[in-house]
């Protein structure tokens, strides 16, 4: 019998519901749900320190300050600033790397890079003046991936195009990339999904977040980059607004929120069945999907509730979670 759960059973990504989506589809449905959840829980935090996030009803390509129509991408979430007279730009440079970040110049790894306009939503962060209804600068960017938007992609090359020009406007630009399957979008970081024999299990990762901050200038401006694996938790990032704020966001709860209120657990995920192209994760990300599994078939045989507390796994090799596995699992 299937075993599902409406709680996200993985402390962070979803596996079997991102090997399903980049194999057969259904990543526009998630980018849309999610967009959503980022931006209500991006207000949350955002109101107390006098910015605030808002929904846009557009997909065009717009620039902030220009009524040209197809310079530059519209968010479809954005954040403004409440507070009229604080600074336009941070005193201070990009906050620095914490422990876990690469730390990379922009110009090393982007600027040779051209990529596209796509079809997706975004979340942008802007400045608001108390009392007036239009929304005032832009203070930051946030783009979820979508597979068409990533090398191999078909719209990857306006993707770049446009991700360059927001970053040349002076915007702090945020990228989570959920999609193992594809390469990174930056030079120089190792591609996962290869597996090529000089790439170790510690140096390639299926996921990221990275955070483009081009102020003072793109010259002196920074690339921080988080990678992370298989069952981590999604990460919480730094990102600087104007003055001297900086909002420590946690990209995890909103993940999970969209995956609960969707019920995408209940239709799509089956832990008694290994994700599709379960083949394609490194070994040591294949050895975290099986104690999941293991653990979660394992309760669920037990007659635990699947939607209390998330389960703590073991960590055994690869070979011994298999054979362990092999009772509870269904075949097609």
């Amino acid at each position: 019998m299937a075993v599902r759960s409406i709680k996200n059973q993985y402390m962070g990504i979803n596996a079997h519901l991102h090997s399903l989506w980049q194999a057969q589809g259904g990543w526009p449905e998630f980018h849309t749900r999610h967009i959503v959840h980022l931006a209500d829980s991006l207000k949350a935090v955002l109101l107390p320190m006098g910015y605030t996030a808002a929904l846009e009803p557009s997909l065009q390509i717009r620039r902030i300050d220009s009524p040209q129509p197809s310079e530059y991408p519209e968010s479809d979430v954005s954040i403004y600033d409440l507070h009229p007279h604080r600074p336009r730009r941070p005193l201070t440079a990009s906050p620095a790397g914490t422990m876990g970040e690469l730390v990379f110049s922009i110009t090393d790894v982007l600027l040779d890079d051209q990529v596209s306009e796509k079809t997706y939503n975004a979340i942008g962060i802007y400045e608001v003046i108390p009392g007036r209804s239009e929304r005032g600068e832009a203070v930051a960017w946030i783009e979820l991936l979508s597979p068409s938007n990533k090398p191999g992609g078909r719209d990857v090359r306006d993707y770049f195009n446009k991700r360059i020009k927001i970053i040349e406007s002076g915007l702090v630009f945020i990228e989570l990339d959920y999609l193992h399957e594809s390469a990174p979008t930056l030079r120089d970081l190792p591609d996962y999904h290869t597996k090529k024999d000089h790439l170790t299990e510690s140096t390639a990762h299926p996921y990221r977040i990275l955070i483009v901050d081009p102020r003072p200038n793109i010259v002196d401006g920074v690339v921080r980059v988080k990678q992370f694996d298989v069952d981590d938790i999604i990460p919480t990032m730094s990102i600087a607004l104007n003055g001297n704020d900086v909002l420590e966001f946690n990209f995890g709860p909103p993940y999970h929120k969209t995956l609960i209120d969707a019920l995408y657990g209940l239709e799509w995920v089956d832990y008694s069945q290994f994700p599709i192209h379960f083949d394609q994760y490194r070994e040591t990300d294949q050895a975290r999907i099986a104690n999941r599994m293991l653990v979660v078939l394992q309760a669920a045989a037990e007659g635990h509730n699947l939607e209390a507390e998330l389960l703590s796994v073991s960590n055994l090799p690869l070979d011994a979670a298999l054979v362990q596995l092999e009772p509870f699992l269904t075949r097609n």
